[in-house]
C-alpha cells in the first residue's frame, strides 16, 4: 500500500519511475524543465526508447547526438492559454534529457517517431553488436 507522501508525489505530477520526486528547475516565471520518463528495450537489432512526452508536437522536439551524449529536448506549450485552467495534473514548459551512448550503437542510424505523446527513438546496433549464429561443422 502506498504512502501518502508517495500519493501526494503522484497527485502533483512530479514522480520518476523509481518512487522519488522528479528533478524540475525553475527557468521563466513558474514554467519548469521537466525529465520525461523513458523506458529502454532491446532486440537482438537495435536499442528502443520510448520517452512520454505529453502535449509536444513534432516540430517542438529536439534530438540531437554528439560526443557519444544523445540529447532529447522538447518543448510543451500551455494548453489553456486564453482558457481558465480549473486544474492541472502535468506541467508545461521544457522536457530535455541526456543519455550516454556505448560504441554498440550506430549513430549515423539513429531514427525516432513522435505518436500520441511517446517518442520512439530506435538506435541500431554496430554489426559486430549484433549476435551472430555460429554453424557448427560435423565430419
Amino acid at each position: 500500500m502506498a504512502t501518502n507522501q508517495t500519493l501526494e508525489q503522484r497527485q502533483d505530477g512530479n514522480v520518476r519511475t523509481d518512487g522519488q520526486p522528479q528533478e524540475t528547475a525553475q527557468t521563466r516565471g513558474t514554467e519548469g524543465v521537466y525529465s520525461p520518463r523513458v523506458d529502454i528495450v532491446e532486440t537482438n537489432d537495435a536499442f528502443c526508447m520510448y520517452a512520454f512526452m505529453p502535449g509536444v508536437k513534432p516540430d517542438d522536439v529536439s534530438l540531437h547526438c554528439k560526443d557519444g551524449q544523445l540529447v532529447l529536448h522538447g518543448r510543451c506549450s500551455a494548453r489553456s492559454a486564453g482558457k481558465r485552467l480549473l486544474h492541472q495534473e502535468y506541467g508545461v514548459g521544457d522536457f530535455y534529457r541526456t543519455f550516454t551512448l556505448t560504441n554498440l550503437v550506430d549513430q549515423s542510424k539513429i531514427d525516432a517517431k513522435l505518436e500520441n505523446g511517446v517518442l520512439a527513438i530506435t538506435l541500431p546496433k554496430t554489426e559486430s553488436a549484433k549476435p551472430r549464429r555460429i554453424a557448427v561443422k560435423g565430419n
